[in-house]
């Protein structure tokens, strides 16, 4: 697999349609003054408040996506002192236990890091026009954004 795109200042925002290698984004933006690299994967789990889920698919407005993974990267990098910010997410099919959404926070410090990458997901979520179809044992469902409850049919 080739390296992650990097923009001017080091940081990537990319949409693949390939598996994401977290550890190699993690090691493609760190620098020898990071104190503390944060990751987050997110990952296709096997139910969905209790009901069977067989696969995931994404869908997303690319141009528009990467544009606001920016803006959360810009946002972190003014609120906090991080080095690097690595936004990678996943569109197609995904099976169980692939990763959907992985970020890299660099920083010289953990807490830092640990907030930043907490605002990077909940943020991402919110804002940025990617779309998943959940399918399940009985039928499918689109959710769009962070819903903590999801329609029975």
């Amino acid at each position: 697999m080739r390296p992650y795109h990097q923009n001017e200042t080091g940081d990537v925002y990319q949409i693949v349609q390939d598996a994401i290698q977290l550890d190699k984004l993690a090691r493609q933006v760190s620098q020898p003054e990071d104190g503390a690299i944060v990751t987050f994967a997110g990952i296709v789990r096997n139910n969905t408040q209790g009901r069977r889920t067989l696969y995931l698919e994404y869908e997303g407005y690319e141009t528009m996506a990467l544009r606001k993974m920016s803006e959360i990267g810009a946002t972190i990098k003014q609120k906090w002192a991080v080095n690097q910010v690595g936004i990678v997410h996943r569109l197609g099919r995904l099976e169980i236990g692939e990763t959907s959404v992985g970020i890299v926070i660099t920083s010289a410090h953990r807490r830092i890091a640990f907030e930043a990458c907490h605002f990077a997901i909940d943020t991402l979520k919110k804002i940025v026009p990617i779309w998943k179809k959940e399918f399940f044992e009985d039928g499918e469902v689109w959710i769009e954004g962070d819903f903590t409850q999801l329609p029975t049919s």
